[in-house]
C-alpha cells in the first residue's frame, strides 16, 4: 500500500487526509481550524490529529498563503531592473532602474546593454532590497541582457534574482514584470512557509518529499516552488477541481467550492480543468500565470449576517461564527444571555451581539490613540464595542473599527451561515445554544419569528450562490472581467420570482460540491438550475484530497512566425525557444522542431519539478489569414503547446 498525505490550508479550517495511493481510498483525516496569524499552527494541529502517519510516502500542500500575501499586500522588499522599456509600475517595488538596451521582435540587438550602467544600477540598491527582479523588453526572445544582470548581482549582492523570461515565454511586457516582481516578493515567504512544513513533517517522523500545489491543479516539488512561488495563486481551488475529476470519474461539471470564507467556481471540460489564456488576475493585476480559471466570491460559511432597516444583509466581510466563538470564550454567551433578557427593544441591544477579538498583537506609529486603547483592551477575551467603550470611558464613535478590522488587528465575531445551520439543529460541531440566542436577537430585530428568519436566510443564502454561479458562466463564456448593468439585470430577473411570469437557467453540466457547507446549500442550488448535484464521499476535504491526487505537469508554449513577405504554401518560418531563435526554409521543418524543442523542455522541467514516467501531449494552433478575400488561407504563424505530466516521485518503504 503506497500512502500519500494531502494537506489543505482553506480560509477557515485546514484539512489533512491519508489516502491510499493505489485505491484512492482515504485511509484517515483531520480537521483542524486555520490560525491566520501563523499557518503552521493550524496545519500541526490538523496533522496531530490523524491516527496514524507512519510510512508515508508523499506530502502535498495547497496553501492560500500566495494568494492571501498578494491581495494583502505582504511582500519584501523587491527591486526592479527593466531593460529596453520602462514600466508602468503597476505593481509596488522598493527601488527601481532603467537601462536603455533592448532587443527587437527576432531578438536581435538593437541598442548594447552598457556594462557600466549596468553595474552602477545594480549597486544602487545595495543594502535596500531583499530581492531583485529583471525584465527585459522582448526577453523571451532573447534573455541574455536578463542573464547578465542576474550575474551581476549574484555577484555583487548576493541575493536571489528572478528573470522574467523564466517565469513565462508569452509577449506582454508589463504582464510579465507584474508576474516577476510578486513572484520575487513571495520568495521569503514560501521559504518560510516550506521550511516550517517540512520542520513539522520531521517532528511526525515523516520523510516523504513535500510536493505544492500550482493554481492549474498541477504540483511541484518544493524546490521548483520556490523558485516559481506565484505558480501557486489559487492553489486551493484548482484542488478541488482536481479532486471533483478524480474521486467522481466525471469529465464535465461547475465546481463549486464553499469554504468558511468564500464560494470559488470552476469548470472543468473533457476531463481538464479549464484554464486562463489570458494569465489570472491575482490582487487587480494580470500576470502571465497559467492558472484554473476560478471566480471567487465572498460568500461562505464564515460571511456575516446582519439585518439593517429591518432587511437580512449578507456582507463579504468574514468574521467568526456564534458557536465556534462562545466554545473559546464563554463570555461571549454570557454577554448574549445578558443581551437577550434586556427589556429594551432589540434595535438597542443587537448590535451588541457583536464582538470584536484580537487578530494581531502588532502596534504600529499610524494607530491613533483611541485605537491602541482598545486593542489592549482585548488582549484577555473578546468584547463588544460597548463594554470596550465604558471599561475606556472612550466614546464608541472614536474608535475606527474598520480600518482596525481591514488592516487585521481585529477579527469580527457576529452571526453567520454556520449559525444559521446551527440555530436550525443541522450543525452541531460547536455552542450551538449560543448561535440560537444570537439569531433569536436578530429574528427580532427583523420583526420575524425565529423560524421565518431562518428560512428568509437561507433563502438569501441560496439566492446569493445562484447568481455567483450565473456571474461566473457569464464572464466565462463572454471572457468579461465583470458583468455589464444589463447582463445584471438579467441575472435579477432569473432570481426574482413573480407570479405573471418564470424565467430560468439550466445547467448542461452537473454540480459538484466540495466544502464542508455544500450539504446544506447546494440542494437548493442544483433545483434551481435543473441540475444533478454531485456531493463525492469525503466532500468536506476534498481540496485536500486534490492536493494529494494531482500529477506534476508541465506546460511549454513555442512561438512558430512566418517570414513577413513569405505568403507561399510552406512559407520560411523562425521558431523562438525562449533563448535562441531558429530559422527554417519551410513551414512543416519549422513546426516538427518547435514540437521537438517544446517536448525536450517540457520533460526536462517536469523532471526538475518532480516527476517520473513522463508521458506528452502536443497540440499546435495554427494561425491563418485570409489574404485576398477569396477563402484562401495563408499561413502566418503557430503556437505549438506541449504539456508534460508524470506521477511525482515517492519514498518507497520496503
Amino acid at each position: 500500500m503506497v500512502l500519500g498525505l494531502g494537506i489543505d490550508t482553506g480560509g477557515t479550517y485546514t484539512d489533512s487526509v491519508v489516502i491510499d495511493m493505489d485505491t484512492n481510498e482515504i485511509v484517515c483525516r483531520s480537521k483542524a481550524l486555520t490560525t491566520r496569524d501563523d499557518l503552521i499552527k493550524g496545519i500541526v494541529a490538523s496533522l496531530k490529529g490523524l491516527e496514524s502517519t507512519d510510512n508515508i510516502s508523499i506530502v502535498s500542500l495547497s496553501s492560500t498563503l500566495a494568494t492571501n500575501s498578494i491581495v494583502e499586500g505582504k511582500s519584501c522588499r523587491v527591486g526592479l531592473i527593466v531593460l529596453g522599456k520602462k514600466f508602468g509600475h503597476t505593481v509596488r517595488v522598493a527601488q527601481y532602474a532603467y537601462l536603455d538596451a533592448e532587443f527587437d521582435l527576432k531578438g536581435r540587438t538593437v541598442k548594447k546593454l552598457d556594462m557600466d550602467e549596468a553595474r552602477d544600477a545594480v549597486e544602487s540598491m545595495r543594502g535596500k532590497i531583499d530581492v531583485l527582479a529583471v525584465v527585459g523588453y522582448m526577453s523571451v526572445r532573447n534573455p541574455s541582457h536578463e542573464l547578465t544582470i542576474r550575474n551581476l548581482a549574484e555577484r555583487m549582492l548576493g541575493i536571489p534574482v528572478v528573470c522574467a523570461h523564466e517565469l513565462t515565454s508569452k509577449l506582454g511586457f508589463e504582464q510579465r514584470a507584474n508576474t516577476a516582481i510578486i513572484n520575487a516578493g513571495l520568495i521569503p515567504t514560501i521559504i518560510d512557509l516550506i521550511n516550517a512544513v517540512n520542520t513539522s513533517l520531521n517532528d511526525l517522523g515523516i520523510t516523504a518529499p513535500l510536493m505544492i500545489v500550482k493554481g492549474d491543479g498541477s504540483i511541484m516539488n518544493a524546490a521548483t516552488a520556490i523558485k516559481r512561488p506565484i505558480e501557486t495563486i489559487m492553489s486551493g481551488p484548482a484542488s478541488s477541481l482536481t479532486s471533483a475529476m478524480v474521486h467522481t470519474g466525471i469529465d464535465d461539471a461547475l465546481i463549486a467550492d464553499i469554504g468558511g470564507t468564500t464560494t470559488d467556481l470552476g469548470i472543468i471540460r473533457g476531463g481538464f480543468v479549464r484554464t486562463l489564456d489570458s494569465g489570472a488576475v491575482v490582487g487587480g493585476h494580470r500576470t502571465r500565470v497559467r492558472a484554473a480559471d476560478v471566480s471567487t466570491y465572498g460568500m461562505g460559511g464564515d460571511s456575516r449576517i446582519s439585518v439593517e432597516k429591518g432587511r437580512i444583509v449578507l456582507s463579504t466581510i468574514r468574521i467568526i461564527p456564534i458557536c465556534i466563538a462562545a466554545t473559546k470564550w464563554p463570555n461571549v454567551k454570557e454577554w448574549i444571555a445578558g443581551l437577550d433578557s434586556l427589556k429594551s427593544s432589540p434595535s438597542d441591544t443587537v448590535s451588541d451581539c457583536e464582538f470584536y477579538t484580537l487578530a494581531s498583537n502588532d502596534e504600529h506609529s499610524y494607530l491613533t490613540e483611541y485605537d491602541v486603547r482598545f486593542l489592549r483592551t482585548l488582549v484577555d477575551r473578546p468584547y463588544t464595542v460597548r463594554e470596550v467603550s465604558e471599561a475606556t470611558e472612550i466614546p464608541f464613535d472614536r474608535f475606527c473599527l474598520k480600518d482596525m478590522e481591514v488592516e487585521g488587528y481585529v477579527t469580527r465575531i457576529g452571526v453567520t451561515p454556520t449559525d444559521i445551520l446551527a440555530a436550525e439543529g443541522t450543525y452541531n460541531e460547536y455552542d450551538s445554544e449560543a448561535s440560537r440566542m444570537a439569531v433569536d436577537l436578530l429574528a427580532k430585530k427583523a420583526g420575524m419569528d425565529t423560524h421565518t428568519f431562518i428560512e428568509r436566510t437561507k433563502k438569501a443564502i441560496t439566492e446569493k450562490i445562484c447568481r455567483c454561479i450565473m456571474d461566473h458562466i457569464i464572464r466565462s463564456e463572454t471572457g468579461k472581467d465583470a458583468l455589464t448593468e444589463q447582463d445584471s439585470f438579467v441575472v435579477d430577473e432569473i432570481i426574482r420570482e413573480s407570479s405573471d411570469y418564470n424565467i430560468g437557467m439550466r445547467l448542461k453540466m452537473p454540480i459538484v460540491g466540495i466544502g464542508a457547507p455544500v450539504g446544506a446549500w447546494l440542494p437548493e442550488v442544483a433545483r434551481f438550475f435543473d441540475t444533478e448535484l454531485i456531493l463525492p464521499e469525503n466532500y468536506d476535504v476534498g481540496n485536500a484530497i486534490g492536493a494529494i491526487s494531482s500529477s506534476v505537469t508541465e506546460i511549454v508554449e513555442l512561438s512558430v512566425r512566418a517570414a513577413f513577405q513569405d505568403f507561399s504554401d510552406e512559407p520560411e518560418c523562425t521558431v523562438y525557444n525562449g533563448e535562441t531563435a531558429f530559422e527554417f526554409p519551410e513551414k512543416g521543418e519549422a513546426i516538427e522542431f518547435a514540437i521537438k524543442e517544446a517536448t525536450r523542455i517540457a520533460t526536462a522541467r517536469a523532471i526538475e519539478s518532480g516527476a517520473q514516467d513522463v508521458g506528452i501531449e502536443t497540440k499546435v494552433d495554427e494561425t491563418c489569414i485570409d489574404m485576398e478575400g477569396k477563402g484562401k488561407k495563408v499561413f502566418r504563424g503557430a503556437t505549438v503547446i506541449v504539456r508534460a505530466s508524470g506521477k511525482p516521485m515517492m519514498h518507497w518503504f520496503n
